[in-house]
């Protein structure tokens, strides 16, 4: 008999979801961990991240609170009080990420390095287990680019990021992507200068009409963003040295060019498990294509080619998937159609569906429904009407759906349902949907879809004939 139903390689969110339940379905569970408890996404990523931004905007609405007549002076940042502040966030979830709990739960926790030495058996720390089903929940790393001399001087990547002695003065951020753009957001709002340096264009998996009012807005709080500039050399102090022959001069320098899946240390081949730099090779349903007996979820999955998700959501996700097919043996797949992503800068750019480009390259017939910010009386009535919501429908149904909003992350969720059910247009816009908030500019992009209808010439005399009527 093997020594266990089920090993869990990773303890982020993934693992960490797939684990819980096997251990509560009374399987002998190995959760096996080299680092800390929680991933990436408790210690490094989306939690110290979101409690460093909510300083920020903290600060960035005493500085606008003169808009409402209120006279505050200019915030003093006490940064060892912030850095208390984003630590105490990531003390306060740990619990629920902890060795104790899962232990409690009846998971048997290794607190070493796996690798594999055969296709059902794994070393960690010199002790051979073998298993029945193994799920890889490795995660990923920060990608640091091969630019002449970057090596040779002290860089920041996210796990290094959040532990600042002092504010940085001036922080130069390689990449535009998401992670860059929040950090961004967030050191500005704290009183740092920033300058964000990426090849192509920021948040370019986005769409551009949305991503230029972010633009506009990052650049109204003093971040610099330069865009379509590469870098050839980084030199000590730190300075970039730009293609164009600039020279740009910082304190510190944050590198946020994407992720690389963790796959150096497990050994895959003698699993005789599949894996290229994109991540371990499965199918839609997460299961290794050269290995029956392996699962992969989370940053290091690559499903049927189509490239890892780097979103804890995407992690929690692939659980599920996981969970059906290796413990209860039912079918189920990735289907990424309605998946969200969300940059939870100020205002936040939440997407989900196809965007404009992806549904023409697609080749659905197309239409764009828009409803602007400022035409929404809450955001008026907070003198902060930056944003646009942006539909893209096809015949009377949503294939994507776009907004830049303040909280627009949590005005997403509705247009995620809506694509995953395939629901109509005319049944969106019968929702009732509470006076004033900034989800009405959503329903009353839907509706703008029957405007031109409604008021047609057609609509008109049937409803001046029925007007003759007693």
């Amino acid at each position: 008999m093997p020594d266990f139903d089920l090993a869990v390689i990773g303890a982020g969110a993934a693992g960490l979801s797939v684990t819980a339940v096997a251990a509560q379905l009374g399987l002998r569970v190995a959760l096996i961990e080299r680092d800390r408890m929680g991933g990436d996404c408790l210690n490094f990523g989306c939690v110290p991240s979101k409690a460093l931004l909510a300083a920020s905007h903290a600060a960035q609405a005493a500085r606008g609170a003169g808009r409402f007549g209120l006279r505050l002076p200019e915030p003093e940042i006490d940064w060892p009080a912030v850095q208390e502040h984003v630590h105490g966030v990531i003390a306060a979830i740990a619990p629920a990420d902890s060795e104790a709990r899962f232990r409690a739960l009846g998971a048997t926790v290794l607190r070493a390095e796996a690798r594999f030495v055969a296709p059902d058996a794994l070393s960690v720390d010199g002790r051979r287990i073998t298993v029945r089903r193994i799920v890889i929940a490795a995660g990923s790393t920060a990608a640091v680019p091969p630019i002449p001399g970057l090596g040779g001087v002290p860089h920041l990547t996210n796990p290094t990021l959040f532990d600042l002695a002092e504010r940085p003065d001036h922080l130069l951020i390689l990449g535009g992507g998401p992670i860059g753009l929040e950090m961004a957001d967030a050191f500005a709002g704290l009183g740092s200068r920033v300058t964000v340096v990426e090849a192509a264009t920021i948040a370019g998996k986005d769409d551009p009409e949305l991503v230029a009012g972010l633009r506009e807005a990052l650049s109204a709080r003093g971040v610099t963003l330069l865009e379509g500039v590469s870098v050839t050399a980084v030199e000590p102090g730190p300075t970039l040295v730009l293609a164009d022959g600039r020279r740009i001069d910082g304190s510190h320098l944050l590198v946020a060019v994407g992720r690389r899946p963790n796959l150096q240390a497990l050994d895959l081949a003698a699993g005789n498990v599949q894996a290229s730099a994109a991540g371990i090779a499965t199918d839609r349903g997460l299961r290794s294509l050269t290995n029956r007996r392996v699962f992969a979820v989370g940053d290091i999955a690559d499903p049927h080619g189509i490239g890892p998700r780097a979103f804890t959501h995407v992690g929690s996700y692939h659980a599920g998937i996981a969970i059906r097919r290796a413990l209860f043996r039912l079918p189920a797949r990735v289907d990424y159609a309605a998946l969200p992503r969300v940059t939870y800068t100020s205002p936040e750019l939440a997407q989900v569906g196809l965007t404009e480009a992806e549904a023409t390259a697609a080749g659905h017939r197309i239409g764009i429904l828009r409803w602007p910010l400022a035409d929404n009386d809450r955001a008026v009535a907070e003198r902060d009407v930056t944003g646009l919501v942006k539909l893209v429908v096809g015949g009377n149904r949503v294939l994507g759906a776009g907004i830049l909003a303040p909280n627009a992350g949590e005005m997403i969720g509705l247009w995620g349902l809506a694509i995953a059910q395939r629901t109509k247009l005319n049944v969106l816009t019968s929702l009732v949907i509470a006076y004033p908030t900034r989800s009405e500019a959503a329903k009353r992009a839907a509706t703008s879809f029957f405007a031109p209808r409604l008021f047609a010439p057609r609509t008109k005399s049937v409803v001046r004939l029925l007007a003759r009527l007693p």
